[in-house]
């Protein structure tokens, strides 16, 4: 989901290491070391590129400034006619034209998966095609990754960086062993998953199965629904204008699956408001037996809400059909249309050193780990590979000696993913197609004569509203 504040969330739960904290979304707050300067500016000199690069997210700690003052003047030291600078920059739809216009837009900044197309398309982030064999393996970027960097002309725009998820079924162990469940054998089937959260209600009291409703999440997870059913939440045609269709019949089945297991089962408990913050809380805290989100959730549920990994399981969404696939998403590194061919060279080594190095070296692999590991943070939390299968596998043994979670306990979503279609967020006025739908969540979880083919007909109404309005040029 990619509204402003949730995707702050999403990513500051992604991050598997300080390395991945420290490139968090954006910064509000200048590193101690360095300063900012205007994209495009000075170059320090003849011989040297200065490079305005984001920098950390407010109310970050002395150690992760520290931290990022240490991997700059690292960089710095293998690279010496390159100058870092970190700049105060956050990723905001609503802003990012004006920021261009203005000129305060770093070099190298982070955009979501769900914009990149957009941003391409309207020439606001630099062609980056020629310079895709400079970064680590030749550029050999996973192909179902790389396309969301990719414009309508082929060439690569964005750089695929960071918290690149797709969305699983997390799932209680204790609560699935205490309701007579297997939790070696976490349901397949969308019949299975309502079987299951009934009976821990049955057993437990706890609910079974729960869904976020607020803050555009409904919708969010709703989308999710319908994209394991083989549905879409608009269509595109060939001039790229945008149709809503979250009306469509995987939506409506997604939807009445939700008021079934609600009201024929009371399978989901008693709180119908959650957001992500909420529900991973209530989750943590053994109060749901199963929901969905993104398979990174695992490092804020340990970190911020003090769950036991041993209760922890992870497996695929149920897919249903042969069109059915599971929604990704996760971010990109862009680099400003105004930067000079030496900036974008100088890009491409920051980008691989402070993102990419991690997959290709060793050496890189191995420091980060023990870093992430010497601050009490998850290490091996399951990624989906931004280069090949074998590269990531071949990460995933070099840190192995580190790892701190419990992968056997994941094995049934990391074994599947690979061969799961990644699907894209609806690309045009996704928060307000997401917010269109929260409404229709919480009804059909709230009134029990809910009517979800009218509820779904009034949130397409409301959703064509944002993409005529986005495309229309107006601010979201």
């Amino acid at each position: 989901m990619n509204t402003s504040t949730k995707r702050g969330l999403a990513l500051l739960a992604g991050a598997s290491s300080l390395a991945m904290l420290l490139s968090a979304c954006s910064s509000n707050t200048p590193n101690s070391t360095t300063s900012g300067s205007p994209a495009g500016g000075d170059s320090g000199g003849s011989d040297q590129v200065t490079l305005t690069v984001v920098g950390l997210k407010a109310g970050s700690t002395p150690e992760a400034y520290q931290g990022l003052a240490d991997q700059v003047a690292d960089f710095q030291s293998k690279n010496p006619g390159i100058k870092i600078v970190t700049m105060d920059y956050e990723w905001k739809a609503t802003t990012f034209a004006a920021d261009l216009a203005g000129g305060t837009l770093p070099d190298v900044y982070e955009i979501p998966f769900t914009d990149s197309k957009t941003l391409a398309a309207n020439n606001q982030i630099a062609d980056m095609n020629d310079y895709l064999s400079q970064f680590p393996y030749g550029g050999a970027f996973n192909a179902s990754v790389l396309q969301y960097g990719k414009g309508t002309d082929g060439h690569v725009y964005a750089i695929p960086a960071k918290s690149i998820y797709g969305i699983g079924l997390h799932y209680n162990r204790d609560l699935f062993t205490q309701a007579g469940l297997d939790p070696d054998k976490p349901p397949t089937t969308w019949d299975e998953l309502r079987t299951a959260a009934k009976a821990i209600t049955d057993k437990t009291g706890q609910a079974g199965f729960c869904q976020m409703t607020s803050n555009g999440t409904g919708g969010w997870q709703l989308t999710v629904d319908t994209y394991a059913r083989g549905g879409s939440m608009e269509t595109l045609a060939a001039d790229g204008t945008a149709t809503a269709t979250v009306n469509n019949d995987a939506t409506k089945a997604a939807l009445q699956f939700l008021k079934d297991l609600r009201w024929t089962d009371n399978a989901m408990g008693a709180n119908f408001t959650y957001d992500w913050g909420s529900i991973n809380q209530a989750f943590a805290a053994g109060q749901c037996g199963m929901y969905t989100s993104g398979q990174d959730v695992y490092v804020s549920l340990v970190q911020s809400n003090g769950m036991d990994p041993k209760i922890y399981g992870l497996t695929m969404i149920p897919l249903d059909g042969s069109k059915a696939g599971v929604l990704g998403g996760g971010t990109l590194a862009a680099v400003n249309t105004k930067t000079s061919d030496a900036q974008k060279e100088a890009a491409v080594k920051w980008i691989s050193y402070f993102y990419l190095d991690r997959y290709s070296s060793e050496s890189a692999a191995v420091a980060n780990a023990k870093l992430t590991l010497a601050n009490d943070q998850p290490v091996g939390v399951p990624e989906l590979p931004i280069f090949s299968d074998q590269d990531y596998a071949n990460y995933q043994q070099w840190i192995k000696p580190y790892v701190n979670v419990p992968l056997d306990q994941m094995t049934n979503f990391t074994s599947k993913i690979g061969a799961a279609t990644l699907i894209n967020e609806p690309p045009v006025a996704t928060q307000d197609v997401y917010a269109s739908l929260d409404p229709a969540v919480q009804a059909v979880l709230t009134d029990q004569n809910a009517d979800v083919s009218a509820l779904l007909d009034e949130a397409n109404t409301t959703a064509q509203r944002a993409i005529d309005k986005a495309a229309s040029g107006d601010e979201q």
